[in-house]
């Protein structure tokens, strides 16, 4: 029964708190492709994702009603940064769907004229306005009609103490007339969240006027320290004593204790990585006295196995550069990538050397059927009729002359040779194979993804070498940029027989995906060949990633700069991924019509074929 009051009172006390409008709500997931077309259309990113914005603690004055039922200690703001465009995840402030919707289309387009950070964020945002009015009229409409809307949700004026009261009104006027005003009032209190407006992604650097909105101590002094970190909550603990770690914890009548071991936050050698990130990312900062430091600190990181139990290394290594978005260059030699060749069982193979790896029963029957289908894209000889020279006479080019000349219709000489001409499919293919760790994951009850490539794999060489193309097949892994695996499965020259099939019988899963590396090489094997077409087939389960700062939008901009580096020299890239959220950074990385997404990674082994003769028809 308290159960069942309690969630009454608190649908109650918070419905009566909540300003929303929820049978207008509209959601960014959504809205997510309308808006993305805008932004980009407009002039904003194309690395830049369009992601839901979290709620962040913010400082501002509560009705009564707020304080009582506990709400609006946080509120979603719209606010970008290097990787993504975070937009609030629902909008449901105004009292129509449409001109929520409206609000969406009019943070992306002002997104989308912020070419850097903020400086001040009430003038920077005012200047934003008149840009995106200036550039775009038809949004003069639009504008105009949030913010007649928006003016009548704000704080009533007379209700306001007097620095918020002329807070609230310098923020009214640069709503209505866009830079009009260049100062905003200090008050104890940070002002109404603007809805209208972007935020800093760190609110410390939304100031104006020497201000820190979202600071209250700072707002209180005066001080307006632009360097200042969000506010965060935090705790005093005691000093942490070695011997003494107890923990009793008492649940109705469960009672349960457990030792209390205290774990420091993973480091990482990265030089991206400083204390003030890693304080960001903490939701709660616990502080002690007389904290001894610590001896040593654990790293959670995967290990290379010993050099008995790993793949064959071929040489020393190749150093390769990595393009830097931020920075718009290239860190040459920055690197290092490193031919392996996929070891087989070589216990096995000595005790039964005749024993071989043929291919897998489970496989037979569809192998066969690609290769009789292949086999009608194999080269054939045949005649070439009526040519001005060649192997021997074409007596019935030489008869239908003569006879037209006996009519008088012959209008000149024309070809009386024919010959044997070898019609050749002039075409290389690089396939390069994802065998990072994600591909360990189960896709079903009997099959993991690295399964499902390594079936993918040895039915695409069937089918190619029953077509006599040249092929090579690759895998890549990494750990680190200092150690990036490239698995030589078969090269050019080699025939596909049983100890290929051995290579692709014995990939392992492991480590990342420093993709950008794996492809800067496949184009250097792949622009040796002399072919007319040449393709690159790249086949993953998911995006570009690494342990250091090979993540989010720096590894997708690399893998987007070597894919352009491929179709510079001449090559034809193409990705083939069972990744879901593929839609969302494949555009990005090849193009509109360079990717194919497999919905069903149980599919992937009878797709593949198919792709490859849709690719090189």
């Amino acid at each position: 029964m308290e159960e069942y009051v309690g969630l009454k009172w608190h649908e109650y006390i918070t419905g009566k708190a909540s300003t929303d409008h929820k049978d207008a709500k509209v959601r960014l997931q959504d809205q997510g492709f309308e808006i993305g077309v805008l932004f980009r259309a407009l002039g904003g990113e194309a690395g830049l994702r369009i992601d839901a914005a979290t709620p962040r603690d913010y400082y501002m004055r509560r009705t009564l009603l707020q304080k009582i039922a506990g709400t609006h200690e946080q509120v979603e703001l719209a606010w970008r940064d290097q990787e993504a465009l975070r937009l609030p995840e629902e909008l449901s402030l105004f009292s129509t769907a449409k001109l929520n919707k409206y609000l969406y289309l009019w943070l992306a387009a002002l997104a989308a004229q912020q070419a850097s950070g903020f400086q001040n964020w009430f003038v920077d945002n005012q200047t934003l306005t008149l840009k995106v009015l200036a550039a775009y009229p038809g949004m003069k409409l639009v504008y105009q009609a949030l913010v007649d809307a928006f003016i009548t949700l704000r704080p009533d004026i007379t209700e306001l103490a007097t620095d918020a009261a002329e807070q609230e009104m310098a923020i009214r006027q640069a709503l209505l007339e866009p830079g009009s005003t260049k100062d905003l009032p200090a008050a104890a209190f940070a002002p109404s969240p603007v809805y209208l407006w972007l935020y800093p992604g760190n609110m410390s650097e939304c100031s104006a006027n020497e201000q820190t909105v979202g600071d209250a101590d700072e707002h209180a002094k005066g001080t307006g320290n632009k360097k200042k970190g969000k506010r965060k909550k935090a705790e005093r603990v005691e000093n942490y004593e070695k011997n003494n770690g107890l923990m009793v914890f008492r649940l109705e009548n469960l009672f349960s204790f457990s030792e209390f071991v205290p774990v420091d936050r993973a480091g990482d050698d990265t030089n991206e990585e400083d204390a003030e990130s890693v304080a960001d990312d903490l939701d709660v900062i616990s502080v002690s006295k007389n904290r001894q430091a610590a001896s040593s600190s654990i790293k959670f990181d995967l290990d290379l196995p010993s050099n008995d139990h790993d793949d064959l290394r071929l040489g020393e290594g190749v150093l390769l550069p990595e393009w830097d978005y931020r920075k718009q260059s290239y860190l040459q030699d920055f690197c290092c990538l490193q031919p392996m060749i996929s070891g087989l069982n070589d216990q096995e193979v000595d005790d039964n050397p005749a024993k071989g790896y043929p291919l897998p029963p489970h496989l037979a029957a569809d192998a066969a059927k690609l290769r009789r289908q292949f086999s009608g894209l194999k080269p054939v000889r045949q005649w070439s009729n009526r040519q001005q020279d060649g192997d021997e006479l074409d007596l019935d080019s030489w008869m239908h002359f003569m006879a037209d000349r006996h009519a008088g219709t012959t209008n000149g000489e024309q070809g009386f040779y024919r010959s044997f001409n070898n019609q050749v499919r002039d075409l290389s293919c690089l396939i390069l194979a994802d065998l990072s760790l994600s591909t360990d994951a189960y896709i079903n009850n009997h099959q993991r993804v690295i399964d499902v490539v390594q079936d993918s794999l040895q039915l695409l060489c069937e089918a190619l070498s029953a077509t006599g193309d040249r092929f090579s097949v690759y895998g890549f892994s990494s750990l680190k940029r200092e150690h990036v695996r490239f698995n030589m499965i078969k090269n050019f020259n080699e025939r596909y027989q049983d100890d290929i099939r051995g290579r692709i019988q014995n990939l392992k899963p492991g480590y990342y995906t420093r993709m950008g590396a794996a492809i800067r090489q496949s184009i250097k094997i792949l622009s040796a060949e002399k072919s007319h077409q040449r393709v690159l087939m790249i086949i993953t389960d998911g995006k570009p990633n690494d342990l250091d700062l090979y993540e989010g939008r720096y590894g997708v901009e690399d893998t987007r700069m070597a894919i352009i580096e491929a179709k510079q020299a001449g090559l034809q890239p193409f990705c083939v991924t069972i990744d879901e959220e593929a839609d969302e950074y494949l555009p990005h990385l090849f193009g509109k019509n360079g990717f194919v997404v497999i919905k069903d990674p149980a599919q992937l082994p009878k797709e593949l074929p198919r792709l490859y003769v849709n690719l090189t028809r």
